[in-house]
């Protein structure tokens, strides 16, 4: 079931479908809640299962030149205090994951279990921050290109070929963000915080799922970020869209992982 919810008087869409335990699935940059469709309709038969636009993105309106991932952790703690939920399983896919990692950060007593997929609790290195000014000034510039440029780098290289319609029906939704929020996003996530600390004092389960073939980050430091920490790390053979490059995969570990969070 499709919702809107007000905001700061700005419009928030989420989707909510299923019966149970609470699961909450949070996209990543240029993405909305649609790429969760199928996964959802899976884990919808024992889960009540939420799907936020985040800001600027999907159908969720702007609130500021910057969204920073606090911003986006306090939009979803909104949505989830209107649904009077209490305890959720928290997953987020790359930027989702960073936006799951403040929440977690500001609202520890909330989380049952957080599900990280291709994303860091790292921030950006200097020269990532000096990539994101880049990307902020080409969106400034010609918005469509750099959309059809950033989507097909997420995929490894061999997928770029294997799933176009994939990435065209993708670049085609990343078309329909306002440039404004393409832009806050990039800000939000240029200024963001150090979260390893999360993986060293997190009483709930923590799992990552690492793509060896990632273009968007690097594979060395998402392993050694966890060292010595409790958190399960699995790896997949593809790229940053673990959603469609494995998705039977990521479907398998994810609804394991929710019922050993129950």
């Amino acid at each position: 079931m499709r919702n809107s919810f007000l905001y700061k008087n700005t419009h928030i869409n989420f989707t909510e479908t299923g019966k149970g335990s609470a699961v909450v699935l949070l996209h990543g940059f240029l993405e909305n809640s649609a790429m969760w469709n199928e996964i959802a309709k899976v884990l919808s038969k024992r889960n009540r299962v939420i799907c936020i636009d985040l800001l600027g993105h999907g159908q969720t309106g702007n609130l500021g030149y910057i969204h920073t991932m606090e911003d986006q952790a306090q939009m979803v703690k909104a949505v989830l205090t209107h649904l009077r939920l209490r305890k959720q399983v928290l997953v987020g896919h790359s930027m989702g994951g960073y936006v799951a990692l403040s929440f977690t950060k500001l609202f520890p007593e909330s989380i049952k279990g957080l599900f990280l997929m291709n994303s860091t609790a790292l921030p950006d290195s200097e020269e990532k921050k000096t990539n994101r000014d880049r990307a902020i000034k080409a969106v400034k510039q010609n918005p469509k290109t750099f959309i059809k440029i950033a989507i097909p780098m997420l995929f490894s290289e061999k997928n770029r070929e294997i799933f176009t319609k994939e990435i065209e029906q993708i670049s085609q939704e990343a078309l329909q963000i306002t440039h404004q929020g393409i832009i806050a996003a990039l800000e939000g996530m240029k200024i963001r915080k150090n979260q390893t600390s999360i993986y060293k004092t997190a009483n709930f389960p923590v799992l990552m799922i690492v793509g060896k073939q990632d273009p968007a980050l690097d594979y060395e430091s998402l392993i050694s970020q966890t060292k010595n920490t409790n958190v399960k790390v699995i790896e997949f053979p593809d790229g940053h869209m673990s959603q469609i490059e494995n998705k039977d995969s990521l479907i398998k570990n994810l609804a394991i992982f929710i019922k050993d969070c129950q």
